[in-house]
């Protein structure tokens, strides 16, 4: 069994890697380092040639315009060399991300699909660091309620779903323990630095200078606020039972995050 990692240097990406590595499963880390490029299908093959089974992780997100054609090619290459599973991580309530899902499973691999709330390292290890570390979060949203999840949930339910220890072609909902809007996640930041975090809401421009300053291109910071001006409008305001599903224990809690994180020095 070798188990090929599209986005190997990805946050999930190397989650995964060092977990399947801990227990000597034998990987395959697939990104722009290594020569695999989305957007040249001719560096495709030679990552999925002679793998068993392959995380999905695409970035910036599912949802962007031309990922489900991409997607559609991939499952169509998996099945070619005869992958025996799939596991692609998704967004949840995107209706670009569902596309994508489905173009994936054309192919014909069975593939389990984890559909995910936003991350808490979205905070720490993305756009947001910058933000936390003024203090203030400029988001293009309303304060409505989100169940953010931890990345550390999110890779040990891919490696249980990578390992086929739950069934095959399914979709899970994976959500951290707790509804929080982004003042109460700013107030959580507070407690947890010593020093004040303030959520504002802004449009779309403000949201794109702020990221600017923390050197996300525009064509990066713009498809995302947009995105979220679509999807934070409260459809994602419930909790779901995917990590304790798939793991068999509670989800890990933002607090908790917030407060090792802060003890790491990132937000220094």
């Amino acid at each position: 069994m070798t188990i090929l990692i599209l986005g190997g240097a990805g946050r999930t990406g190397a989650r995964i890697h060092r977990r399947l590595s801990t227990t000597g499963v034998p990987t395959r880390l697939a990104s722009r380092r290594t020569g695999f490029d989305w957007d040249q299908p001719d560096t495709w093959s030679d990552a999925v040639h002679g793998t068993t089974a392959a995380y999905v992780c695409f970035t910036p997100d599912l949802a962007f315009p031309g990922v489900p054609e991409k997607m559609r090619d991939l499952g169509q290459l998996a099945a070619a060399a005869n992958l025996e599973r799939l596991v692609l991580l998704s967004g949840r309530g995107e209706e670009g991300a569902r596309m994508s899902e489905s173009a994936l499973r054309e192919g014909g691999v069975p593939t389990t699909v984890l559909r995910c709330s936003w991350f808490q390292q979205n905070f720490s290890e993305h756009f947001l660091t910058g933000p936390v570390r003024r203090g203030f979060l400029h988001l293009p949203a309303p304060d409505v309620p989100e169940a953010f999840v931890d990345l550390d949930d999110v890779a040990d339910a891919a490696v249980q779903a990578l390992t086929c220890t739950i069934p095959e072609d399914a979709t899970y909902e994976l959500s951290g323990p707790e509804l929080l809007t982004f003042a109460q996640t700013a107030a959580i930041l507070t407690d947890a630095c010593k020093r004040q975090v303030t959520y504002l809401s802004v449009d779309v421009p403000t949201f794109v200078a702020d990221l600017a300053q923390d050197g996300v291109p525009a064509d990066e910071a713009e498809p995302l606020a947009h995105l979220f001006t679509e999807i934070l409008d409260g459809r994602n305001a419930s909790l779901t039972a995917g990590v304790e599903n798939i793991l068999g224990r509670p989800a890990s809690s933002f607090s908790a995050y917030a407060r090792a994180t802060a003890m790491s020095g990132v937000w220094s």
